[in-house]
């Protein structure tokens, strides 16, 4: 009688996306992060550059796979040292050539409940992380908005938005159905500079009713020739969960320098 194949053990490992077919489209070719719940254009991380040439591996096609499956299994909390790869590259082998696993159904029912802890463990940990973050990055977004809300020609609306004219325009205020043309520069409260359309020498067009909450309201307050400096909180950008591709964590308050160049036709 055949011992079963350790399907229940595939299902844990693999709950993600199992097909490695479904992974290939995003890892044959750059991505850039995605774009924002349209808050968009404004907080859209540029493009990283490509990382330089490497030497091809010896077996390209099987060092695709590994990595593949290491990127899933790393995605679930797995570390260097909770299996080793000799024993991975062992059931992998066994599995192509179609042999009988080298372990007894009761072997692998334990083994199964070992990854089961191990997951639940590392879920454990970085659900902690986050809270932690979300609660440190909180103070901190506070504290800098009451010491900003201090300095001379700041300005604070009821939603908690602050921002400093920096040039006066004349021409019309956008309305949230408005297309706007802008330049932009954004920073942590850190200074560390997360996207800017001025470094890459072309102004952002996109509707003011599709970025975040924060640009949406001052976008309207602005006329076209402003020039402001936004102070945003966390509640009027990315919030608990920050901006997709990490740049931008949970409950940081942000700082642009915007220009209103204008509302296009």
């Amino acid at each position: 009688m055949k011992r079963p194949r350790p399907s229940a053990l595939a299902r844990l490992l693999f709950a993600l996306p199992t097909s490695l077919a479904m992974s290939l489209p995003a890892m044959a070719q750059d991505q850039p992060a995605a774009a924002p719940a349209k808050p968009a254009a404004p907080a859209e991380a540029a493009p990283a550059e490509a990382a330089p040439a490497v030497g091809l591996p010896t077996d390209p096609i099987g060092y695709f796979i590994g990595l593949s499956v290491g990127q899933q299994l790393a995605g679930q909390g797995f570390r260097t040292g909770d299996f080793t790869a000799a024993g991975l590259a062992s059931g992998i082998a066994d599995a192509l050539a179609k042999k009988e696993p080298a372990l007894t159904p009761e072997q692998m029912e334990a083994i199964v409940g070992k990854i089961q802890g191990i997951v639940e463990e590392r879920q454990g940990e970085q659900m902690a992380e986050r809270n932690r973050a979300v609660a440190a990055n909180m103070e901190k977004s506070n504290l800098f908005l009451q010491e900003n809300a201090k300095k001379e020609g700041i300005k604070t609306l009821a939603s908690g938005l602050q921002y400093k004219v920096v040039t006066a325009g004349t021409g019309k205020s956008p309305t949230a159905e408005d297309m706007v043309r802008v330049h932009y520069t954004g920073t942590l409260i850190d200074g560390t500079k997360f996207d800017s359309s001025v470094d890459r020498g072309e102004p952002a067009e996109f509707s003011v009713g599709q970025v975040i909450p924060g640009w949406r309201q001052a976008l309207q307050e602005m006329k076209t020739g402003d020039k402001w400096m936004l102070y945003i909180p966390p509640q009027l950008a990315y919030g608990e969960r920050g901006a997709p591709g990490g740049q931008i964590g949970p409950n940081e308050a942000l700082i642009f320098e915007v220009e209103l160049l204008e509302i296009v036709k």
